[in-house]
């Protein structure tokens, strides 16, 4: 099933676009997690699961992680995030999500929530 929801080609243009437009938040992130860094795992940036384009995703653990900005505060954001997380979660996917403040300010805390997330998980 999930074969099917994974990088839909009509999403690739906005993924490659998020791509080249990372914030810092989402810069400081990659650097921890790109070239199988964590824990020898593969991890993705700007992969899409059915219509939600996630910010980093790792298919042998079923985790994304997304960096929220200031608007994910606001009522409607919120609404879209517990929908598009509910969604996730019935693909059995894990959603860890930062502030963009925690990761400027606090990358070591984030780097250790990641790191056991991915270690709580078999393969």
């Amino acid at each position: 099933m999930m074969q099917y929801l994974c990088n839909d080609e009509s999403t690739k243009n906005r993924r490659r676009e998020l791509r080249k437009k990372q914030t810092e938040s989402e810069c400081k992130i990659w650097n921890i997690l790109r070239d199988k860094q964590m824990r020898g795992l593969r991890f993705f940036r700007q992969y899409s699961i059915g219509q939600y384009i996630l910010d980093f995703y790792c298919p042998c653990r079923r985790i994304a992680i997304e960096i929220d900005g200031e608007h994910h505060a606001e009522s409607a954001q919120k609404t879209n995030d517990e929908r598009r997380t509910l969604f996730l979660s019935r693909q059995n996917i894990q959603v860890i999500r930062f502030w963009n403040n925690d990761v400027l300010k606090n990358m070591e805390g984030v780097w250790r929530t990641i790191y056991e997330a991915v270690g709580n998980n078999s393969d």
